[in-house]
């Protein structure tokens, strides 16, 4: 068990990481979800002792750490920026860790060729990283990693100089991995889709804190705050400036106030102010039975990747992105109508918390 009891770092006076707990289990797997510089390898680095922090206390099965040298604790990390000992082959260099430990032989054989199986690696045991891909030599990292029964398992950004197709087989493969290491498994990524694909618990970071701490789905579908729904949303959040009035919901759209009503408990909600937010596809292009709430946009942009197409449009001062399945051909400057149900909208409060989520919520959803 890994424990982070009211972290900060501080370096020259700006605030990487702040007043950070987390209580991390056992055959746990956590991703740590932010964009670039949302504190994710800061954050790591101080769980494996690589740094220090400047205040709090950081607990491995109830005990501090802060004084306990990083080769003295029992940590594997891989960077998106593999690390691997260039003498030696990627037999050795899988090897390496369970040949200190002091391994038997024939135990060390079976791990190291279970973890090339898993990883692709077989026609290259005997090879140096010199004349491996960039992708083999990640790989060859991972397995290392993999094989040196750690307590704690660090992964930043781990799969991302990997292929498309060997990407999504370890995203299916690691989750089972970490269930039966008994280890910590804590992985960083930038990457909601990739947070969601492989399950766990996500602490979700923004600017050096975590904003919610929970299990993946559970903060998908309700996150706590704004930051958190847009760090937790890709394509991004779309959100608008909305009043609610009694059991109605108003939207300025061209000038003019365009109303929904609400169901029973969004009506609930003081009168007040709020910021709407719907996720990119769950705004349509044509009206269905459900598609209550409406208003005209102008296409700014649209990218096609087959399977779908991204359409980014302007609706007075608010920029939102419509995802939408298949090829949709739109011209820049089209003038275009958007529907959505009222029951996929969220609603934030003008502190930004959580005021009220979807009625139609589902994992992935």
């Amino acid at each position: 068990m890994l424990e982070l009891k009211l972290v900060n770092k501080v370096v020259r006076r700006d605030s990487h990481i702040s007043n950070v707990s987390l209580l991390l289990e056992r055959s746990s797997l956590n991703v740590l979800l932010g964009p670039t510089l949302s504190g994710k390898t800061t954050l790591m680095r101080l769980m494996a002792g690589l740094d220090k922090p400047t205040s709090g206390d950081i607990l491995i099965n109830g005990k501090s750490v802060l004084d306990v040298p990083v080769r003295k604790r029992n940590v594997a990390m891989v960077y998106q920026q593999f690390i691997n000992y260039p003498g030696l082959t990627v037999y050795e260099n899988i090897a390496s860790p369970m040949r200190l430990a002091g391994n038997t032989k024939s135990d060390i054989d079976r791990r190291v060729r279970e973890a090339a199986s898993l990883l692709r690696l077989e026609p290259y045991l005997d090879r140096t990283p010199l004349n491996l891909s960039g992708g083999q030599q990640q790989r060859t990292a991972i397995a290392r990693a993999l094989v040196k029964d750690a307590e704690l398992v660090l992964l930043d950004e781990p799969l991302a100089n990997l292929d498309y197709k060997l990407r999504e087989e370890l995203r299916l493969e690691l989750p089972k991995i970490f269930a039966e290491s008994g280890a910590v498994f804590v992985y960083a990524t930038t990457e909601p889709q990739e947070a969601l694909l492989l399950g766990g618990n996500t602490a979700t970071l923004s600017e050096g804190r975590v904003t919610q701490f929970n299990s993946t789905i559970e903060i998908y579908n309700k996150p706590a705050d704004l930051v958190t729904a847009r760090t937790f949303a890709d394509p991004p959040l779309n959100t608008m400036n909305v009043i609610k009035r009694g059991r109605e919901l108003q939207i300025k759209s061209n000038g003019r106030i365009k109303s929904v009503s609400l169901n029973d408990r969004a009506s609930e909600l003081p009168d007040d102010k709020y910021i709407l937010a719907v996720r990119a596809h769950h705004v349509l292009l044509s009206p269905d039975n459900q598609s209550k709430l409406s208003f005209n946009a102008i296409v700014s942009g649209s990218e096609i990747t087959g399977s779908e197409t991204f359409i980014h449009v302007q609706s007075g001062e608010h920029r939102w992105v419509v995802l939408a399945p298949g090829v949709c051909r739109v011209a820049n400057g089209d003038n275009i109508d958007l529907f959505i149900d009222p029951d996929r909208l969220y609603l934030f409060d003008k502190q930004q918390k959580l005021a009220h989520e979807p009625a139609k919520i589902a994992a992935g959803a």
